[in-house]
């Protein structure tokens, strides 16, 4: 009884310390919400007074004032509303389960009274898992959504809007019994218009194109600070763990259910199709967040500004997680032609509380939007603020032709020179119709060298026998400053699909 004290005791003092640990370099924050309105969040998005705009579970959408501290209700009646954009004029942008809607407030009382369908073009089975993500505003000005496909685990109504693909399972075999369905048209399936595709909106000629496929359930939709399209999805069918994607046009992502949209499909079901070929034809993930360790289930990509205020993090990419209280840092990088990078924790404590759905900047203020559903999370909306002293972290690691470059926010003790003091393993999943995937052909690393540079800010590590094809997940926990301090957040982890050419 006493040594399971001693241990209890021991474990309540490393996690006060921790606390302690993070109120020295981030304040996190809760703004209330009127206790009307269910505080699930399903979107954030700037105002052009820098005021934010948030839309809610239950279908409304009200206006945040950060000055003021207050809300005002702008909208409500909307169908599970998980997007949205406010525009120059003072309208609002909200993607609704059913379509793409504009709100305007045309007497300036601050409520909307102009409900305006701007997109309506995509199908719906009633399948409860054809969410609908976005929009996001392009650089050349058109607007980007993604569709979720549809889910095995339930039905479908008769009366469907959009064509009925007729692919693998005859229609009225929709609706016998969803074990056996499921079991014939995959986890995840497309049978209406643009499931699974992230589709190009043109404001102007109201005119949708597709844009790219390969999607299974892409909450997370953002550009990177050089205009990049990120798409993060969840693991599942044909996703081993979670991701996050460089989207290009034409792309194709993994997900195989949305392929017989391409016009050029010849190959009839996609869930027939030998994995060998889906593979030649899919772009891998820039990154595969290690299931459990780092992401159970990612969202939403955000831009950390580029200010005094956030240092050396300005410009990475901020990932929301659903499952655990955790904000992630990532960052990409072109190696031989193909995408890449990494994630490590910027928080990982319980104030942040799970659910992280929605996130949003204004100004050097994080919003961080929650909500739970019937499923894993949380609820409400919080705030997360640096308080201008920098944490000891990895700022990102970069791959090299032996290993990797590592980058810190302060000089390393000499000590990190010590091949000792260094611990990781490298693994991979696998791409299959399977539901997830163990983690595979697991080994420790073994390092050659370590060397400091300037200013033992930097670490340049060589792997043993180092290979791409894998993640190499680091633990970074007997690494020391300069100043006696460990890193904040000691896992960091990076999907190498090639390494650099000689």
């Amino acid at each position: 009884m006493r040594l399971a004290f001693l241990i209890l005791t021991a474990g309540l003092i490393a996690l006060a310390h921790a606390d302690d640990r993070i109120a020295r370099h981030y304040r996190i924050g809760k703004v209330a919400i009127p206790p009307e309105i269910d505080p699930q969040i399903g979107a954030l998005a700037p105002t052009s007074d820098a005021k934010v705009a948030a839309c809610f579970h239950h279908g409304e959408v009200a206006i945040y004032d950060p000055q003021k501290q207050t809300w005002q209700k702008f909208a409500e009646g909307l169908h599970e509303p998980l997007g949205l954009l406010a525009e120059k004029d003072g309208s609002i942008l909200v993607m609704q389960r059913p379509e793409l809607t504009r709100l305007r407030d045309k007497d300036g009382d601050g409520v909307a009274e102009s409900y305006e369908t701007v997109w309506d073009g995509f199908g719906i089975t009633g399948n409860y898992h054809e969410y609908a993500f976005g929009p996001v505003l392009a650089p050349n000005g058109k607007l980007l959504v993604a569709l979720n496909c549809a889910s095995g685990a339930d039905t479908v109504f008769r009366e469907v809007r959009g064509e009925w693909l007729n692919v693998g399972l005859e229609r009225e075999k929709f609706y016998g019994d969803w074990k056996k369905v499921s079991a014939q048209v995959g986890r995840m399936y497309s049978r209406v218009p643009w499931r699974g595709w992230v589709m190009e909106f043109d404001p102007v000629t109201r005119e949708a194109t597709p844009f790219a496929s390969g999607f299974r359930s892409p909450d997370g939709i953002g550009f990177d600070a050089d205009g990049r399209l990120l798409v993060t999805d969840n693991q599942g069918d044909w996703r081993g763990t979670n991701e996050l994607h460089v989207v290009e046009r034409g792309g194709f992502y993994g997900h195989p259910a949305s392929l017989p949209w391409r016009k050029d499909w010849t190959e009839g079901d996609p869930e027939k199709v030998p994995v060998e070929r889906l593979e030649a034809l899919r772009t891998r993930p820039a990154i595969q967040f290690p299931y459990g360790r780092y992401a159970n289930s990612p969202t939403q990509p955000v831009v950390i500004p580029r200010s005094a205020a956030w240092g050396p993090f300005g410009g990475q990419v901020i990932v929301g997680e659903m499952n655990s209280p955790r904000l992630l840092r990532t960052w990409i990088e072109r190696v031989d032609g193909a995408w890449q990078g990494g994630c490590v924790a910027l928080l990982d404590t319980p104030p942040v509380k799970r659910g992280i759905n929605r996130l949003l900047f204004v100004g050097d203020t994080l919003y961080v939007g929650r909500i739970h559903l019937a499923w894993a999370g949380d609820e409400g909306l919080g705030t997360v603020e640096p308080t201008g002293a920098f944490p000891f972290d990895a700022v990102d690691m970069k791959i090299t032709q032996n290993g990797f470059r590592f980058s810190f926010t302060e000089p390393l003790a000499r000590t990190a020179s010590d091949l000792s003091r260094w611990k990781g393993e490298r693994y991979n999943y696998a791409y299959h119709p399977t539901y997830g995937s163990p983690e595979l052909n697991k080994s420790d690393l073994a390092f050659a060298k370590v060397t400091l540079v300037e200013n033992d800010t930097v670490a340049n590590v060589e792997v043993n026998g180092f290979q791409p094809g894998f993640i190499y997940d680091f633990d970074l926990t007997m690494l020391e400053s300069a100043k006696g301090e460990t890193p904040l957040n000691p896992h960091i982890a990076y999907t190498a699909n090639r390494l650099p050419k000689p």
